[in-house]
């Protein structure tokens, strides 16, 4: 049996730093980024079935969500005013995206491809794909309330494009979520450990 070295780049993720051009408070790692990205995908889901009308299955989403970011161990985290400075750079990074996820798909043993295939290259635009779209700008929002909170100024531009881009992608869950969720990232551990229910 040949041996596979694709965990062991998975288990890379935890060194990959996310924000690598702006000073952060609490650095966060892709490890640590597709945790909470993989919780509000699911919450995402959660929210859409209960609330909406949905018929997402919440784990799928989970699991798109965790390997969202997968390719990054293979290509780092390219900064966002790097990776959209212009449409060719833009063209030419999703390009090795896709390359990086074709070499990662080919560690693994044949008979496993077909099971992580939709993880490590799932399709953008389907109802997953924009539910994960949705929640990793969720978390990056979520990072720079922690950041503004803790008194960072830096994060204040990316907090205003970041909520610009959940504008133009506004629906019921995302609304939903901002509402309920989101402000308590700007509070103490005291004001969040009072009971609320």
């Amino acid at each position: 049996m040949n041996r596979s070295h694709f965990f062991a780049h998975m288990a890379r993720m935890k060194l990959i730093q996310r924000w690598p051009l702006m000073r952060n408070v609490e650095p966060e790692n892709v490890a640590e980024h597709s945790l909470q990205v993989a919780m509000v995908a699911h919450a995402l889901a959660v929210i859409r079935n209960t609330l909406f009308g949905g018929a997402l299955d919440p784990a799928q989403a989970a699991m798109r969500a965790l390997f969202h970011d997968a390719s990054e161990v293979l290509t780092g985290d390219l900064p966002t005013p790097v990776k959209y400075f212009n449409e060719d750079i833009a063209r030419a990074y999703k390009d090795i995206e896709k390359n990086a996820e074709a070499t990662l798909l080919k560690m693994l043993p044949a008979e496993l491809q077909g099971a992580y295939a939709p993880l490590l290259s799932s399709p953008p635009d389907d109802d997953y794909g924009q539910l994960v779209k949705a929640a990793d700008i969720l978390c990056a929002l979520l990072k720079c309330e922690e950041e503004l909170t803790a008194g960072n100024r830096e994060f204040a531009p990316a907090r205003k494009r970041l909520t610009a881009m959940l504008e133009q992608r506004m629906n019921q869950e995302i609304r939903y979520f901002l509402e309920v969720f989101v402000p308590s990232f700007s509070l103490s551990l005291d004001e969040i450990s009072a009971p609320e229910f």
